[in-house]
């Protein structure tokens, strides 16, 4: 099979596409034919050296979504043939994928492989700092930062989902994109300062960190949250301003996984797909991600439908 491979930490120049065997599920694991493979931050951090540890060689991704071709003798729930979209520790960026059942969801019938492939560290993401830690309340407010990105135009329609108000910052060509998702105020941060537009949140939920998280804490109304996925950096701060740091570690459950596909089935949540590039141009896909800059997920089409 076809399959991305590492053999040392750098730029995208490492990312080479090679001939590798087919990989043996595990007891508890399924094999799956990937359809589509989600380029994350996190991918391009770790070919990089600044995240995570990696034995070489070592295939990048972990968010997947495809067809079951083989089943581990423990593995319950599952049969061959069956769509799904789950969090693999052995890579994505590949033809065939093990994935455990314990990080396995059905894809709902309405729900596309392109969309699926999205909701692990994209839409799950989003909803565990929302909702598993930030514990968001209807008729709460919340400061979503890069509130057009990968996991941003998510937290912004699950927010709103939720009832709660939803301010989001982006650049000034996303001012539009965060109406469409329902954000209750856009705000410019090449042209304003958020922490002069808005105060007394309830939660932020912090995509950026550094010089943004440091201008976050003032806006925090005292017994509030803010939820950050990038590490809190001044734990002192929130103490300071009398309010909780949150490190985002902590997962949605397989049924709130459930929940969310449905959601995103039936057209609550609608799905923002910047690009999607074929398996041979994975060099470029990283380097799209890596820009920080964009609307959306990023994918990688790895088999045909």
């Amino acid at each position: 099979m076809k399959a991305v491979r590492v053999d040392e930490f750098g730029g995208p120049e490492v990312l080479k596409l090679e001939e590798t065997e087919t990989p043996v599920p595990k007891d508890d694991e399924v094999l799956i034919k990937v359809r589509y493979a989600g380029v994350l931050p996190v991918d391009w951090k770790i070919r990089q050296g600044k995240a995570g540890k990696r034995h070489f060689p070592y295939t990048p991704g972990i968010a997947a979504s495809g067809i079951i071709e083989q089943v581990g003798k423990d593995v319950v729930g599952f049969k061959i043939g069956d769509a799904v979209f789950g969090r693999t520790k052995r890579g994505a960026y590949k033809e065939k994928a093990a994935i455990p059942m314990t990080a396995l969801n059905h894809k709902p019938v309405n729900l596309s492989f392109e969309q699926a492939a999205t909701i692990i560290a994209g839409a799950e993401t989003a909803w565990k700092a929302l909702f598993t830690q930030g514990d968001l309340k209807a008729g709460q407010r919340v400061l979503i930062h890069a509130a057009a990105g990968g996991v941003g135009h998510y937290a912004v329609q699950l927010a709103k989902w939720k009832g709660a108000e939803v301010i989001g910052t982006a650049s000034t060509d996303n001012q539009s994109f965060l109406k469409e998702l329902g954000a209750d105020q856009g705000i410019d941060y090449k042209k304003q300062r958020f922490e002069e537009e808005v105060a007394a949140v309830d939660l932020v939920i912090d995509l950026i960190g550094g010089e943004t998280q440091d201008r976050s804490w003032e806006i925090i109304k005292p017994g509030g949250k803010l939820v950050s996925l990038v590490g809190i950096r001044n734990p002192q701060a929130a103490t300071d301003h009398l309010v909780t740091g949150i490190d985002n570690q902590d997962s949605p459950t397989l049924s709130d996984l459930d929940q969310l596909a449905e959601l995103m089935a039936n057209g609550t949540i609608k799905t923002e797909i910047e690009k999607v590039y074929p398996l041979e141009k994975v060099r470029e896909a990283m380097m799209q991600s890596e820009t920080g800059h964009g609307r959306g997920r990023i994918l990688l089409k790895v088999t045909a439908d």
